[in-house]
Formats: structure tokens, C-alpha cells, sequence
């Protein structure tokens, strides 16, 4: 049968059909800065997420630390592959909410984007270097990177996306004083990414030997909580077979509470439309008593593997790179690529010196650091 384009309400009539109230379809959104005409195919939140993995900063992402370093191994997780997981994670829940998926997957997608190298370590740095400047946050980056730096299109600056998913990026940059709650879309975003890095945090510390199982059942009760599920269901299996068991139970076990919490807060609330949501508080949230137990196990990883001597060794070695790297760029702008020396005209030296360091891989940041300015 030969391809026939779909009629330009097709996307609105298959989300009427599948989506919630509560959700945001496609037909309500409030378009771009630089109008551009509907595609006959792709919703608007699809040609958001297709624009978003093909641009040069997600790819970056493959090279940029989650926690651990390159140097501690290559098997732990890196920004992109936890952006993977956030995106899956997020979906799972969404679908089960009846929200709008492709936005969704957008956002998941999008939420890491302006990390720069070496993960937290890189950023502290890069805020501590602007912070006479209006400082640094990957998640105001992410925002310079969609609607400034990326260069895509001959018609548009940055990727033109829409207004929902840089209102839904904002959020993340903005977490106290909105003047209104984020669309149930973005609270599945954060809070999938809770869960992902929660969870696979422990996985890649296991995987490297900073912790033991022993230690997280003797010290952490949603772990000691979760091995038990397990053991009551499994007999006889060796310790690779328990651990990735009970990385699966705290994975359904925390999306499965968020699925329960959120449900009888859209029916107690009788969110039946955008304005409700906006209206009402979080919703897309844990229950106090998962809550408190995911506080614990945070506090936990910040003490024996964020603060690891291993971890923090690598971490000044990285940050001291970088605070040389920016003072070098600042007093020769010219080792620069053009692009960023120009867009220095418009927002200053330190700003694009900024933009052009978070933009570097780990690896690309090591080798032009040893090229350029090492003593």
C-alpha cells in the first residue's frame, strides 16, 4: 500500500483518544518563538525529542561523567546512558498516568543536557569561575544550549523548541517560587530521575567495589527492605544474581509507589484538566515513608561514595583542570573555535569561555588541557 500522509488532526484525535484530561495534548500547546508550520506526521513534542537527540550536545553526553570518572572504569554509567534510563523510566510511569509521552521523552532527554564535563565536580568549577558572571547550573545550560549555541537551522538560533518543554526545563532551573506547579510531565521527569540515579548509583559503586552488599543491608534500610522482597521470593542465588534482583525490586518498588501516590492524589484532588494541575501541589510525588527511606540511602552514597577518596581524588584532579583551563581561555581567547569568540561580543568573554568548557567531553577537556596548558 503506498504511504499516504495522515491528516493534520491525526495526532490530536489519537491523543484524545489515549491521553488524560489532565495530560498536555499536543493541540493545546503554545507553539515556538520562531512559528513554523505542522508537520504532516510528527506531533510537535515528537519533532521536540527527534531535534533534541539529533544535536551535538546529546552525543556529547556519551562522554561526560554521571559520577565516576573513565579512569575508575567503563562500565558505569555516563550522562548519556543515565538520560537513557531516566527516558524509560519516565515513559513507564507515564504511560501508567496516561500523559503525553513524546513530551515526556522530550524533556527526559533534554534534563541533563548542560551538564558539563566531569559531572557535579565540572560544575561547581565552572559556577565558582562565573560567579561575578551570574554564576553556572546545567540546568540553565541546558536551556543556553536549545534556544543559543546549538546551530541546526539556517532559520533559527538553537533548536526552536517548544514552549512547553523549555518552560518544563526552566522548572528544573527554578525549583522554588514558581508561580505555579510544572505540568504532570515535568514532575515525572524529576521524579524518574530520582529513582534513576538513586538506583543505579548503587549498581556502579557495586560494580566498582566501593560498597559491599553486606554493608548497604547492615546500613540502609530500603536496601536491607528490598533484599528481604526478594529473598522471600528467591532461594540460592549468588551474590550477581541477588544484586541485580534487588536493583529490579527497588525499581518497581519505587515506581510502583510513585504510580499508587499519584493516583489517589489526581482522584482526591479531582485533577481533571491543565489548570487543576497548575492549581494543585505536586502530585507526581513519593509517599512520606519511601521518601524518607530514598533520604537515607542518598545520605548514605554522599558519605562512603560521593565522598570516597578514590571519587574525590579524581574529582580535584578534574576541577583543577578546569579552573586552569578557564583562566587560560580568558587570557588567550584566540585558542578558541571562531563561533565562541564571537558569541563573546554579545555575552562576554567569561560567559562563552564558560559555554565553550561545558560543552568538552571528559576526554576532549583532558586532551586540550594537555595540549594547551599544561605546565
Amino acid at each position: 500500500m503506498p504511504f499516504s500522509s495522515p491528516q493534520p488532526d491525526t495526532v490530536a484525535e489519537r491523543e484524545q483518544a489515549l491521553l488524560a484530561p489532565y495530560a498536555m495534548h499536543s493541540a493545546l500547546s503554545s507553539g515556538r518563538k520562531h512559528p513554523e508550520p505542522a508537520h504532516p506526521y510528527r506531533g510537535p513534542f515528537q519533532r521536540d525529542r527527534d531535534r533534541i537527540v539529533h544535536s551535538t550536545a546529546y552525543r556529547r553526553l556519551s562522554g561526560k561523567t554521571q559520577v565516576f570518572t573513565r579512569e575508575m572504569g567503563d562500565f558505569h554509567r555516563t550522562r548519556l546512558t543515565h538520560t537513557h534510563e531516566v527516558a524509560s523510566v519516565s515513559r513507564t510511569i507515564g504511560r501508567a498516568l496516561r500523559l503525553n509521552e513524546d513530551l515526556i521523552e522530550a524533556l527526559a532527554l533534554m534534563h541533563d543536557l548542560g551538564h558539563p564535563p566531569f559531572g557535579h565536580a565540572g560544575e561547581d568549577v565552572l559556577h565558582e569561575c562565573t560567579k561575578d558572571h551570574g554564576g553556572f547550573s546545567h540546568n540553565r545550560q541546558a536551556l543556553r544550549i536549545v534556544e543559543i549555541i546549538e546551530q541546526r537551522y539556517p532559520e533559527f538560533p538553537g533548536l526552536n523548541l517548544s514552549y512547553e518543554v523549555l518552560a518544563g526545563q526552566q522548572s528544573r532551573a527554578v525549583k522554588r517560587g514558581a508561580p505555579e506547579r510544572p505540568l504532570l510531565e515535568v514532575q515525572v521527569v524529576d521524579a524518574a530521575d530520582s529513582i534513576a540515579y538513586d538506583t543505579h548509583d548503587v549498581d556502579d559503586a557495586l560494580q566498582l567495589g566501593l560498597l559491599t552488599q553486606a554493608e548497604l543491608a547492615a546500613e540502609v534500610p530500603l536496601w536491607r527492605q528490598a533484599t528481604d522482597r526478594v529473598l522471600a521470593r528467591y532461594q540460592g542465588l549468588d551474590d550477581g544474581e541477588l544484586r541485580r534482583a534487588i536493583l529490579h525490586e527497588l525499581l518497581d518498588w519505587q515506581i510502583g509507589d510513585m504510580l499508587a501516590a499519584a493516583s489517589r492524589r489526581l482522584e482526591a484532588g479531582n485533577i481533571d484538566c491543565l489548570a487543576a494541575v497548575h492549581a494543585a501541589p505536586l502530585i507526581v510525588v513519593f509517599d512520606p515513608e519511601l521518601a524518607e527511606l530514598k533520604t537515607e540511602l542518598e545520605r548514605f552514597l554522599y558519605d562512603r561514595v560521593y565522598r570516597n577518596p578514590l571519587v574525590v581524588a579524581s574529582r580535584r584532579i578534574a576541577q583543577d583542570q578546569l579552573r586552569a583551563m578557564f583562566q587560560g581561555y580568558l587570557r588567550r581567547p584566540n585558542l578558541m573555535p571562531d563561533s565562541f569568540q564571537k558569541r563573546a561580543e554579545e555575552y562576554g568573554l567569561p560567559r562563552s569561555v564558560c559555554d565553550y568548557l561545558a560543552g568538552m567531553t571528559d576526554r576532549f577537556c583532558q586532551q586540550e588541557f594537555q595540549r594547551l596548558f599544561a605546565a
